[in-house]
């Protein structure tokens, strides 16, 4: 498997042999600029004729921002404190809701 990555001032090609299970060890350029580690799980996406490796963890991440844009405008949040605001808002209301007498 071969892997390109780009710095400023050139596209690196760096090389992995796949094992005879079909594992590769992924070059720890490739770990780093990916922010991967032991542990962390990859994403292999097609995009066209390519396979694209990326950190699992950052795709699902983009996922859920992707989901949730707009959400924060239509519910009228623009800082931090309005995001405290409201789960102290819900966390009341679900207390009396659910409070034992």
């Amino acid at each position: 498997m071969i892997f390109l990555h780009e710095t400023q001032e050139a596209i690196i090609m760096e090389l992995a042999k796949i094992t005879s299970k079909g594992q590769i060890t992924i070059p720890i350029a490739i770990r780093r600029q990916l922010g991967v580690k032991e542990g962390d799980k990859v994403m292999f996406v097609q995009e066209g004729n390519r396979i694209v490796m990326m950190n699992a963890s950052l795709k699902a991440l983009s996922d859920a921002q992707k989901a949730f844009a707009g959400v924060a405008d239509e519910l009228g949040i623009q800082t931090e404190q309005d995001v405290v605001d409201m789960v102290k808002a819900i966390r009341a209301e679900r207390a009396s809701k659910y409070s034992v007498e």
